[in-house]
């Protein structure tokens, strides 16, 4: 898939309501998951953009809620939460990496609009989406011209639309093979114009924060479903071939690929039933700390994903993975994409978590 083809899909998911996703906690967390994971299945840099978008949409709605009760520039049915929403709406991007030396600032501007500055990096879909939402940072480096925050609280978000002056795309920094097709660049706004979402750290304090990571986590399980379906319909189709054959049976020469099922049913069963438990306790508790539960799942799922392709390349040989477009595709982006967990990182941040009180699932 190219990233015409995924900027394409895209626009077909939106438009035809596909991308309308039931919101993290609402009842239906695991339908949402499903879906993302279901998209993943297809194709990673199409899922990269569709994450975005739906991740999105969830924080705008969950800005225009807080917006009822504290300081928001998202009032609750705002025309841009339903825009976002809306089939046929502009497609969006969550930008949120800080890496040095990349900073995005605003200036608050006498309309009530905020003027950006700077260079946000890593911005998936930067070419070929319509808006955006980014971490910025005030300007004068204090509040950002509020008197209710500071710089402890984190950075702000604003929302931003791409095609206007002041708005460029670097991607020649862009070199690996994996993801290439999501369309990520750096991203230049000189004076760009753009609205203020939520208050100073509502990116990061909000309960949805951490349901967005697992959303991540459910679409590299789902690519990694997809490779092991590969998997089961090369297994099937040779285990047809043995029976006509071999009709009076014999050793099975396909006998290591039933061994890589075996190991993928384990890896893939356990890791589908975290998620599950996962989205049940959202729902149950959508306004909860899920910090535990995103680095829980992330972990498990980054794992399971490297395990699961491992398995999966040992045991179907090259020719697959340099005959099927699909696949050798998933070969090169699912190591690019799960490399945002942050692996032993989140490992040490999830043991603290239990040590300072976090629930474990541990026992039955």
């Amino acid at each position: 898939m190219t990233t015409a083809q995924a900027s394409l899909q895209l626009r077909a998911l939106i438009d035809t309501g596909q991308a309308e996703l039931p919101l993290p906690g609402d009842g239906r967390t695991l339908a949402r998951w499903s879906a993302l994971a279901a998209v993943a299945a297809r194709d990673l840099s199409l899922v990269k953009l569709f994450e975005g978008h739906t991740d999105a949409v969830a924080i705008l709605a969950e800005a225009a809620v807080l917006g009822r009760s504290r300081e928001s520039s998202i009032a609750a049915g705002s025309p841009l939460v339903a825009s976002a929403a809306r089939s046929g709406g502009p497609a969006y991007g969550v930008w949120a990496a800080e890496p040095p030396g990349a900073r995005v600032t605003f200036r608050r501007m006498p309309d009530g609009s905020v003027a950006l500055s700077g260079t946000k990096a890593w911005c998936s879909g930067a070419t070929v989406l319509d808006r955006a939402l980014l971490t910025v940072w005030p300007e004068d480096g204090v509040s950002g011209g509020s008197a209710t925050s500071s710089p402890a609280t984190g950075p702000w978000l604003a929302d931003v639309e791409l095609d206007q002056p002041g708005v460029s795309f670097d991607a020649s920094r862009w070199k690996a093979v994996g993801m290439v097709d999501s369309a990520s660049a750096s991203v230049r706004f000189e004076t760009a114009s753009a609205r203020l979402v939520g208050g100073a750290g509502f990116y990061l304090s909000r309960p949805g924060f951490w349901h967005g990571g697992i959303g991540v986590a459910a679409c590299w399980h789902g690519a990694a479903c997809a490779a092991a379906s590969a998997l089961r319909v090369q297994t099937e189709a040779a285990a047809a071939r043995h029976s006509e054959a071999a009709p009076s049976g014999g050793v099975d020469p396909g006998w290591h690929r039933a061994l890589a099922l075996g190991e993928i049913d384990r890896l893939l069963s356990a890791n589908a039933a975290l998620l599950r438990e996962a989205a049940a306790w959202v729902d149950r508790d959508p306004e909860g700390d899920a910090r535990a539960w995103a680095l829980r799942t992330r972990a498990a799922s980054d794992e399971c994903a490297q395990q699961v392709l491992r398995a999966v390349a040992r045991a179907m040989g090259a020719g697959p993975l340099c005959h099927d477009e699909a696949l050798a595709r998933l070969a090169a982006d699912l190591p690019v994409f799960i490399r945002q967990c942050h692996g032993d990182r989140d490992l040490v941040a999830l043991g603290h978590a239990i040590l300072n009180h976090a629930e474990a699932t541990w026992t039955l």
